[in-house]
């Protein structure tokens, strides 16, 4: 298992650009804050000018992480109008989140 510079992986549905140190908000994930996360789904890996890619899905890597913080994004409203119907819907919606601090690549 060797370490690498970067890599793109998929959590949430979402894919991230990622390298050590990076910090990012992900789909909430289940743990605490200090906890060691893992992400496995790692679709490439890159050491300087080279790159290793999956298909779809590299065996063996992973990238792992603390996790920062868990919380819940800005509240977005949704407004739901009908013209001349006198139908209005007001909904609020705040999204969960988990901030994870990437330690380490391997693959």
């Amino acid at each position: 298992m060797s370490t690498f510079d970067q890599a793109i992986v998929r959590t949430g549905g979402k894919q991230y650009r990622v390298e050590p140190g990076t910090v990012l908000r992900v789909e909430k994930l289940d743990g605490d804050v200090g906890n060691t996360v893992e992400l496995p789904e790692v679709l490439l890996l890159g050491k300087g000018s080279q790159a290793q890619v999956g298909k779809p899905l590299i065996e063996g890597a992973k990238v792992t992480g603390t996790i920062t913080a868990q919380g819940r994004g800005a509240k977005v409203i949704v407004y739901k109008f009908r013209r001349r119907k006198n139908y209005r819907r007001k909904q609020g919606h705040r999204q969960a989140y988990t901030e994870i601090k990437i330690d380490e690549i391997t693959g």
